[in-house]
């Protein structure tokens, strides 16, 4: 596939809008139409100047004729859409989590194994230069045994994000904390160090009960199948802004830190003969105006799929790690209820 890649996007909030700009900046790629149930007007994507549908049903009855469709809508639509679009006969991207339940996540790779199609997976915290790096010190084993690992992620979602009547805090298309807020940094934890063999999750809801029907806390003990131990400590409950996301890992070789409020700076780099490189500088974080997200990778995922369908690159997250990453914080809720039910932990 030589000529420019087109692509629609269906879902056009924040990140829907942020796919829209990286494909029309990329030279490669062709925006074709945008999908959403609100009107443009109020979405405020005029500009663009695309062909527009209220439903992903009329942009595949259309001629628009999209090579790819990216699917930026509420977590809990992500299967049926993405289904829909494979079995049109389109490549499709799907933003995290790629779906809420681990056997329709599977079922989707499945489907675009036999269609002959590719399923790409948003999961662009990967590309961070303090994640890329530690990821070769992890593969090189510059860092010898791995003893203990630490994930820390502490934001502010509080009632300017949780807005009344919308999808987010809703069990059905939300899902929880763990898969909207915080499954780009699970996913960081299972590309570095593998699956997880013991899982024991403790949760509460410190100040979201009029907010969402789920947690908004939690504290998770990890034992890795590498043999290291681990936790995962987490909160939307921070007072007006974020405070952190860093990651600590504590080793045969020496220690390191990735902090800053999205795992953008090494703070620490302590590991027996080895001089720490100068990295990269990273992306600044998404600007959501009330609150703020992820770091500003998009760019990347829409170049690897330029890459990938040209035959000249594979895929840069196999869609195994997103049915892996889903299984993960499933069974992270499950543990939890398991300690809900024992008296030591609540679940909400």
């Amino acid at each position: 596939m030589s000529e420019k890649i087109r692509i629609a996007v269906v879902g056009c909030g924040h990140i829907g809008k942020r796919h829209a700009e990286m494909i029309s900046r990329n030279e490669d790629c062709v925006l074709t139409a945008l999908v959403d149930v609100k009107p443009q007007e109020e979405l405020g994507i005029m500009p663009y100047g695309v062909p527009f549908f209220s439903s992903l049903e009329q942009l595949l009855a259309s001629d628009a004729d999209p090579d790819v469709i990216t699917i930026a809508t509420p977590n809990g639509l992500h299967y049926n859409q993405a289904l829909k679009v494979l079995e049109s006969g389109r490549h499709v991207v799907v933003e995290k989590p790629v779906t809420l339940h681990r056997e329709h996540a599977a079922h989707l790779i499945a489907v675009a194994k036999e269609r002959d199609r590719r399923l790409f997976l948003v999961m662009q915290n990967r590309y961070s230069p303090p994640a890329v790096w530690l990821k070769e010190m992890i593969s090189g084993r510059q860092l010898g045994k791995l003893y203990m690992i630490q994930l820390n992620c502490y934001w502010n979602r509080d009632e300017r994000y949780y807005a009344p009547g919308s999808w987010r805090g809703t069990k059905e298309l939300d899902g929880g904390t763990l898969y909207t807020q915080f499954s780009h940094f699970i996913d960081i934890m299972y590309w570095l160090f593998g699956d997880v063999k013991h899982i024991d999750s403790w949760f509460a809801d410190f100040n979201h009960s009029r907010l969402t029907e789920f947690e908004d806390s939690g504290m998770i003990r990890l034992e890795f199948e590498n043999g290291a131990m681990g936790c995962l400590n987490f909160s939307t409950s921070v007072w007006n802004r974020n405070l952190e996301s860093s990651l600590t890992v504590i080793a045969e070789n020496g220690s390191v830190k990735i902090g800053g409020q999205y795992m953008d700076k090494v703070e620490v780099c302590h590991i027996k003969d080895y001089d720490m490189p100068e990295l990269a500088p990273t992306n600044p974080e998404n600007d959501y105006g009330s609150y703020k997200g992820s770091a500003l990778n998009h760019h990347f995922i829409f170049e690897n799929i330029v890459d990938v369908l040209r035959g000249n690159a594979e895929q840069a997250m196999d869609p195994a790690d997103g049915l892996s990453v889903v299984d993960l914080i499933g069974r992270m809720y499950t543990a939890g209820r398991r300690t809900s039910a024992s008296g030591r932990g609540q679940f909400n």
